[in-house]
This record gives structure tokens, sequence and C-alpha cells, in this order.
């Protein structure tokens, strides 16, 4: 169902809309396509190309609607948005930023400056149509960005309860050094040894080569290589290797087609002989990348290929335009927290929305989860 929800603004002459509508109904992509380089808060996966790439391979019942914000006859905000019934295992129904296991950040696409107008239109709209949703849930949102921020404070203007609900800290690549510099520093002078006894035996087997490519040159293979060298390791055997699914499979297929064809798509291998051992797909979104997915093959672990690859992926801090990568691992990831040595934090939050009563039951929510009264974040 669609609705519309009219904002004042201090801009009388600015005509500001927010809407909730079926993402199938959405036709303005190249305004979705401008406001991600205009975004306050650059994320690949609330960009357009992402996002249909993930709903059109995981929401064939079409559950998902876009929650956009207009101003002034253009895009200034988007976020997908669903109803959930459950809320971890509790029968809690809710809305919530839509995100699958393959999103890592949630926070939405927004013009820099509309980020209140944003949120105090989608809290409005939530209001308004709350139905049987006792909350807005929020994932994967970035602590020290300005969308937070600005949640912060609409929630604590309007008085709204709200809760950080869980926290976490992912590996971070955000340095001035230089990648020689940063790798020095990361590493112990014995571990350094060892990588450079390791990618020697490596050169052994074979003739070993780098790869990096940006553009779309040789995309299909390159897809079906990594796609073929993850199912042959660990997530092959436990079934959760891309290839292991029709689903996930096309939505990779198509998400980093997608990318390369805006420019946003960095891959990196290392072959041996040719053929790949150890591939990393990056995504673009200046100033940061993020890992979106990397492979390496398991049987030559004992040359660590797969650190050897993030070694060479260290050349992102001498990148033009490019201040910081996001590893999107989970935390304390035992390989890539011995080399990229800084954190960006990750929250989940929850907001309370509709009248009194409902604020009032999600406020007790909010406090049985955490174990404290929550006034604002």
């Amino acid at each position: 169902m669609k609705y519309t929800a009219g904002l004042a603004e201090s801009d009388a002459a600015c005509a500001t809309e927010f809407q909730v509508a079926p993402w199938q109904s959405h036709a303005d992509p190249s305004g979705w396509d401008a406001l991600a380089a205009q975004a306050a808060e650059p994320n690949s996966f609330a960009e357009r190309w992402f996002v249909e790439a993930s709903l059109d391979a995981f929401d064939q019942a079409g559950s998902v609607a876009l929650a956009s914000l207009t101003m002034g006859g253009r895009l200034a905000g988007i976020m997908p948005l669903v109803r959930s019934s459950r809320y971890e295992s509790h029968r809690l129904p809710h809305m919530r930023n839509w995100l699958h296991t393959n999103a890592f950040c949630g926070v939405p696409l927004v013009a820099a400056g509309c980020e209140h107008a944003f949120w105090r239109g989608l809290l409005h709209s939530a209001d308004e149509n709350a139905r049987g949703a006792l909350f807005l849930h929020l994932e994967g949102i970035p602590a020290d960005g300005p969308l937070y921020a600005a949640l912060r404070d609409v929630c604590l203007l309007e008085k709204r309860p709200a809760a950080v609900v869980d926290r976490i800290e992912r590996a971070l690549l955000c340095s001035d050094q230089s990648p020689g510099d940063y790798y020095d520093t990361s590493l112990s002078t014995k571990k350094r040894k060892e990588l450079r006894r390791q990618f020697n035996r490596l050169s052994d087997e074979g003739v070993v080569s780098v790869l990096r490519h940006e553009a779309c040159e040789d995309l299909e293979a390159w897809i079906e290589n990594f796609l073929s060298l993850e199912a042959a390791g660990w997530k092959g055997a436990d079934g959760s290797a891309l290839a292991c699914n029709p689903a996930t499979a096309a939505f990779f297929r198509s998400a980093l087609t997608g990318a390369a064809r805006a420019g946003k798509l960095d891959r990196l291998a290392i072959a041996l002989d040719g053929k790949p051992i150890a591939m990393l797909a990056n995504f673009v979104a200046l100033p940061g990348i993020y890992s979106f997915k990397t492979a390496y093959d398991e049987r030559l672990a004992r040359f660590s290929p797969g650190v050897l690859l993030q070694r060479e992926n260290l050349s992102l801090l001498a990148r033009d335009g490019v201040a910081w990568s996001d590893s999107c691992a989970a935390p304390d990831h035992p390989m890539i927290e011995r080399i990229w040595r800084e954190k960006r934090e990750i929250v989940r939050v929850s907001v309370a929305i509709g009248g009194r009563a409902r604020r009032a039951a999600a406020a007790l929510i909010f406090r049985a989860e955490t174990g404290r009264s929550n006034h604002g974040l």
C-alpha cells in the first residue's frame, strides 16, 4: 500500500514529501544513482544496483517497500523497509530496514543536509501507519556517521524512547600511512618474514601474478571463477557458499555486474600459472571502500594466499579519494584483524513509534532487552 506524509520544512519553497511504496513501483533510477553521488554517508549496500539485485533474488513475494524522501522534486533519501512478525525469538511485530546476510551496512542513502528530514519523515510515517508494528528496528548503522547522529537528535527532540540494543566493532582500514609503512607497523618482523617465505614457496609452484580490475573486462569469467573457488572450500562443504543456492548465485552475479557498470567494482586476485587462487571483490563508495567478498584455494593454505591477497589490498591506502575501507568482517576476525588495526562501530537501534500507549509498550520492550531505561540514543 502506498501512502504519503507531508513535512513542514523551514524553507517553505522546498516541497517535501515522504512516502513508502512497493519497490516495484519505484520509477526514478537516475534519481537514485544521483543520490548515491551526494549522499551524506556512502553505502554501497543501499545503492540502486545492489538493492535491485537483492530484491530480484530474495523478495519474490514483494514484501519489501522503499521509504523515500523527495525534496524540491528530487530524491533526497531512500531505504528498503519491511514489516516482520518476529523479533529475535519473540513474536513482536515491528518495522525494520531490510538487509540480508550478504548486505553489511544498513544506513540509508540520504543527501547531505537532509538527514534530519529523512528520519522525521520515516518516523512520522511509521506513527501514522504502524498497524501491528510495536517499534522500528534499524540494523547495521555506523555509530560514527551523520545519519546516526541525526537519528539521535530527532529521537531526543521528539522525546521518543529509543535504544541501542546491540553494538559490534569490525576491522577498518583508515590511515595516512603508506601501504608499506602500514604493513610494517601492523605485522611483526617475524610474521612479515614468514609471509615472504610463503610467497617464495608459492613462487616455486609456478608463476605468481597479482591482477587488479576496475572495469568490466572478463567480468563473467571472473565471477564464475570466484563462485567455483568459494564453493570448493569449507563454505561449499557446509552449504553456505554463494553457489550452493541459485538465488545467492544469481544475486552475486547481478550485484557485481551492476557495480561494474556503475564504475564501482574493484577486483583483486592472485593467480598461480594464470589460475586464480585468492580473489577479492571490493565495492567503491568514495571516500570509502567496502570489502564485499573474498575466497581462496584452501588446498594452498600452507602458503596463506588469503593473507597475501590482503597484503596486496593495502594499496587502497595510496588510492586517490579513498579515506577508509570497511572489512565487512565478523568481529574479532582472526585474519583481517591481524592486518587492519582500526575499528568501525556498528549498532542496532530500536525506536518507538505510534501513539503514547504504543511508545510506552516499546519502552518496556527496550528496557527488557537492554536492562536499562531508554529515553534516547
